[in-house]
């Protein structure tokens, strides 16, 4: 990665605006639901925690990138993208209410994201 490379990455986090982030977080509720609906091990009580769990996976996401460089795609990133899509989904039961996953269920969850994301066009990964 060239510094050209770089500074379109950092322009693009930089200008990340209101609209884009409530789009990000409603595709995120979208494709968390989904997983949860086909994933065994894997429930989502309502609507609100629904929500914030896209939230907090919005911002777990944001901060693994940010300090260890690692997206957490499932498929476009190989397994260590995979591994902290897990991580993230199974560390958010023990911020939001309502939102159960055992340690089967994340990994299964991760692995039906990054199959919904393979699908999704123009979706940026969880």
């Amino acid at each position: 990665m060239d510094n050209n490379d770089r500074n379109r990455d950092q322009n693009r986090t930089n200008n990340f605006s209101i609209g884009e982030m409530l789009l990000r977080v409603l595709i995120t509720s979208i494709v968390v639901a989904i997983a949860a609906y086909f994933t065994p091990g894997f429930s989502i009580d309502g609507f609100g925690s629904l929500i914030l769990s896209a939230v907090i996976i919005g911002v777990l996401d944001y901060l693994v990138q940010r300090f260890t460089g690692i997206d957490a795609s499932p498929f476009g990133r190989g397994i260590a993208g995979f591994l902290v899509a897990a991580i993230i989904l199974y560390v958010t039961k023990f911020i939001v209410p309502g939102f159960h996953i055992s340690m089967w269920g994340a990994i299964i969850g991760a692995l039906v994201i990054g199959i919904i994301d393979a699908i999704m066009p123009g979706r940026e990964a969880l």
